[in-house]
């Protein structure tokens, strides 16, 4: 907690990362990730996280397992992999953001989000092993030209997100905070 300069993140990784992530906690150094951290730490301390996301993983699991048992029943093949991704994300983002993807009930509009987020955080670590990443972003083409499409997916999604919740607050709706808010 106090040592914050012995855990930076450091240029070249700002440098990677902040098309995706900005300048939010996961890219920030110094006095900013400390004002991040500050910010975060009263939405996630360990009794507001354990109060709300029980909750969201019962909540999430019991889709899962209906899921689950209906193929089961029915003798239909399922991509496991494929279910646990979506539950897990559903109960991430529900926690972290305070939106439910619903993407385990196919949700179109949150499977096209959290596949642009994968997709944009794949070709962001790329960039950590491709020395020419910098000259494919200035070209726009190949991986990063696919990683600028996956994050205009993704700003699009949150900032309606923003949005919404800005109204909601100016209407005095201040009580939906750790709500789920579905699409």
């Amino acid at each position: 907690r106090t040592n914050f300069a012995n855990y930076g993140k450091g240029a070249s990784n700002y440098d990677k990362t902040s098309d995706l992530f900005g300048d939010g906690i996961f890219t920030a150094d110094g006095d900013k990730w400390r004002q991040h951290r500050k910010i975060a730490s009263y939405d996630f301390s360990a009794r507001a996280l354990r109060d709300f996301s029980g909750g969201v993983f019962n909540r999430d699991a019991a889709k899962l397992a209906h899921i689950v048992s209906g193929n089961a029943a029915a003798k239909q093949p399922m991509d496991f992999q494929d279910l646990l991704m979506k539950a897990t994300m559903d109960s991430i983002f529900t926690i972290a953001v305070g939106v439910d993807l619903d993407t385990l009930s196919g949700s179109e509009e949150g499977s096209r989000f959290a596949a642009a987020l994968d997709d944009a955080s794949e070709f962001t670590l790329l960039r950590f092993v491709n020395a020419f990443w910098k000259v494919s972003r200035f070209l726009n083409v190949g991986a990063e030209a696919a990683l600028r499409r996956r994050i205009e997916v993704v700003d699009e999604f949150m900032y309606k997100r923003i949005r919404a919740r800005a109204e909601e607050i100016s209407d005095g709706d201040i009580g939906k905070a750790h709500d789920t808010v579905s699409m």
